[in-house]
């Protein structure tokens, strides 16, 4: 919900933004830079503008 990082990514992949979600906090769990890759396609993605 912050940055709408993964309901762009959810559309881009035809899911819907609850399951993309669901999918990155289970991933958070996982060792990794998941929170940094997060920011990085917050700064790289384009803005819809909603």
């Amino acid at each position: 919900m912050f940055g709408g990082v993964c309901a762009g990514l959810a559309e881009r992949v035809g899911w819907k933004p609850r399951n993309m979600r669901l999918l990155f906090v289970l991933s958070c769990l996982l060792p990794g830079p998941q929170v940094l890759l997060y920011v990085a396609l917050w700064i790289i993605m384009p803005d819809r503008g909603y």
